[in-house]
């Protein structure tokens, strides 16, 4: 990024050696301001940079500096590692200049500045959605571009987070077995843990093998302590499917290091069905 204002730098130094940043900031000559916000840029003082382009924002909107300054702002933003801000900075600018000179930098930062913001799988993932979102919307728009593989491993690893996040909600269900304090509406932990598993690895199929892995087996051992837990009546279609989830995970998974567990399940749910 900084080779963009490379042309800059031998006319803006000089401005940031002779003057305090104070004096700058009290300054009223937008132009020399400007001049010294790329120059604190050029020399990795992201913060002073990112200060005096916010307090010029109103001045140089709609100037010959508006779209560079804005571009600049994001990317000070960025490198100051406020990246909720700089997201919202590079979105306004590939939105206010859609042809822009810092375009295509812009709606990949976008993106990899919602990627570095996301939340811990537990909590709520509306960032890590539009962050797959405005990757997305950037290998559209630019299918062919040099930051195709950057883009697509931060997609994947986004994914995995949405992944965790499921993974966590069937563990917690699987981990509540038979506790019915939660089920006031019916059904039970491990039919809920059947389902959010099951939807998990439906909807990410491109999850990393690990995961799908854990999810998997998890699916099995709920469907297996569903059975053992159901009233006699629907012991045997409960075991069934249970024999039907070990030969799934069996084929997606034939070195598994949860595959003796997963026989003794097999082997215990077949003793329950009728020949």
């Amino acid at each position: 990024m900084k080779r963009i204002f490379l042309g800059v730098l031998c006319g803006t130094l000089l401005l940031t050696s002779c003057n305090e940043y104070n004096q700058v900031l009290k300054t009223t000559n937008s132009e020399y301001k400007y001049e010294a916000a790329k120059a604190f840029f050029v020399e990795g003082q992201y913060s002073k940079a990112a200060q005096i382009l916010t307090d010029l924002m109103a001045i140089l909107k709609g100037s010959v500096y508006g779209e560079e300054s804005l571009y600049m702002l994001a990317m000070s933003e960025y490198c100051s590692g406020n990246v909720e801000t700089a997201a919202a900075y590079f979105k306004k600018y590939y939105q206010s200049y859609p042809k822009g000179r810092y375009v295509e930098e812009a709606r990949f930062y976008s993106g990899k500045s919602l990627f570095e913001g996301v939340p811990d799988a537990r909590l709520d993932q509306s960032n890590t959605l539009e962050a797959i979102k405005e990757f997305q919307d950037f290998l559209d728009l630019y299918p062919y571009t040099r930051l195709k593989p950057q883009s697509q491993e931060m997609i994947l690893k986004l994914q995995d987070k949405l992944v965790e996040k499921e993974y966590l909600a069937a563990k917690l269900y699987y981990d509540l077995g038979t506790y019915m304090g939660n089920c006031t509406s019916g059904g039970s932990n491990y039919e809920a843990c059947i389902v959010t598993a099951q939807n998990a690895l439906n909807e990410y199929p491109y999850a990393s093998p690990e995961r799908r892995e854990e999810l998997s087996i998890m699916l099995l051992r709920a469907r297996y302590h569903l059975a053992r837990q159901s009233v006699q009546e629907r012991q045997e279609e409960r075991y069934r499917a249970t024999i039907d989830e070990y030969y799934a995970f069996e084929n997606d998974f034939p070195e598994s290091k949860y595959l003796s567990e997963a026989r003794s399940m097999l082997a215990y749910a077949q003793k329950q069905v009728k020949e």
